[in-house]
């Protein structure tokens, strides 16, 4: 893709990767949240700091990565929109989803990486890949 509009690159600043994600979750679904990323997924779950543990939801944290799930008032699952989380050993966390009663969707379309689609207890969209082995 080519933008005519490029600039040369002299900022003074670097991104260092994500500090987290955050999805939306409707009021009260806490215990739904803690039962998909706590117990199916596996993650520990954070304390949130007071302040922002009074407007609800929940924090999550495995590996380097940090789910935060928020309270919308109108809330409307993630049908498209999605974070892609890498995971080492795809094949075994799709086994543990399933084994959970969560149906995964494998996608041979995203070359370089074996992947599949899942669905949180919200309807939130969830897409998990691990880049193949060079061959």
């Amino acid at each position: 893709m080519s933008n005519e509009n490029t600039t040369e690159n002299t900022t003074d600043y670097a991104f260092g990767g994500l500090h987290h994600v955050q999805l939306a979750i409707p009021a009260g679904a806490e215990d739904l949240c803690r039962q998909f990323w706590g117990e199916a997924l596996g993650m520990t779950e954070l304390e949130k700091p007071p302040v922002l543990a009074a407007r609800g939801g929940c924090w999550f944290r495995g590996g380097g990565l940090e789910v935060h799930l928020g309270v919308e008032q109108d809330f409307s699952p993630a049908r498209k929109a999605h974070p892609g989380i890498l995971v080492r050993s795809l094949g075994d966390l799709a086994k543990r989803l399933e084994a959970y009663g969560h149906e995964v969707t494998w996608d041979d379309n995203f070359p370089g990486h074996d992947r599949f689609y899942a669905f949180d207890k919200l309807g939130n969209r969830l897409e998990f890949l691990e880049p193949k082995a060079a061959s």
